[in-house]
């Protein structure tokens, strides 16, 4: 396995290559989430690279930032077992250099959710993707359905701006009590680790809900809202039923949705969502969870 730093470096190994690369783009602190895109693309690809980079731009002024775990050595440790090819390391400087003033806009899709709650959220994000595929080119990219809204962003991006790249989706990994593996669950203590259960509880009510016939988005979200405020240790930030591909909320099921939230568990703020659609009709087949 190379550990790489540099963007010429990344480039003179990328050159070497003939065959399919995939590519997980990554900002380290890993677990089993992480390692489940990394054996997809392993599995699909001749080569595999992982970057890991802690994107400043996509964190807001009051976000965690200076506090988001880093463990470099375990990291590569991990991804050594893997059977990782490249991993690409780079610094700040690096991607940021002191005159950068390009950027990324998706506009639409980033106005919705995780873009209302987190401005300038997602312009970080399309920005460090792009970024990441140019230097990369990878056959394939790939992405945990955790983070849905990131994923139907980066799809549009690619397809706007006639990337050559395919973004492939791979399912949520999950503890067994159904919370999302997510490198910010390490900010839970105890307590706050079992009242954050509530977020899957609340998605499979509206699942539940959804599969025994109700079409009425208000009522899957008032419903989802009343079985959150039942735990004392958490606090909404959204509660959504939108459309799957525009994000745009829906008054009437209709048509393939997302149910997905955003909840604080005592300082921690945490993400997910399931889909409301017939092909993922039965609870948890959008989903693996880890035992």
């Amino acid at each position: 396995m190379q550990v790489v730093r540099t963007i010429p470096e990344i480039r003179a190994l990328r050159q070497q290559l003939t065959s399919s690369v995939g590519f997980v783009p990554t900002m380290g602190y890993l677990h089993e989430g992480h390692l489940a895109l990394v054996k997809r693309a392993r599995v699909e690809n001749s080569t595999v690279i992982v970057s890991i980079f802690v994107n400043p731009t996509q964190f807001g002024p009051r976000e965690d930032l200076s506090a988001y775990p880093r463990d470099l050595n375990r990291d590569l440790e991990l991804l050594r077992k893997e059977g990782v090819d490249i991993v690409f390391v780079p610094s700040d400087d690096e991607m940021y250099p002191s005159e950068f003033s390009s950027w990324v806009d998706v506009e639409k899709l980033t106005e919705w959710l995780e873009g209302a709650s987190r401005p300038g959220h997602f312009r970080g994000v399309a920005t460090i993707v792009a970024k990441l595929f140019n230097i990369v080119q990878p056959t394939r990219a790939y992405f945990g359905q955790k983070d849905a809204q990131q994923a139907v962003v980066i799809k549009r991006m690619v397809a706007d701006l006639n990337m050559m790249v395919e973004i492939v989706v791979v399912p949520t990994l999950r503890e067994s009590d159904g919370l999302a593996m997510s490198s910010r669950n390490i900010y839970l203590n105890p307590e706050e680790r079992q009242a954050a259960a509530i977020l899957f509880q609340a998605l499979t009510l509206a699942q539940r809900l959804w599969q025994g016939g109700e079409k009425n988005a208000d009522e899957l979200r008032q419903q989802m809202s009343s079985l959150i405020q039942r735990e004392p240790l958490a606090k909404i930030d959204y509660v959504s039923i939108a459309d799957a591909e525009t994000l745009e909320e829906l008054s009437s099921l209709e048509r393939p949705a997302l149910a997905s939230l955003a909840v604080r568990t005592g300082k921690t703020r945490l993400i997910d969502n399931v889909s409301l659609d017939l092909k993922g009709a039965a609870i948890g087949n959008d989903i693996n969870t880890c035992q």
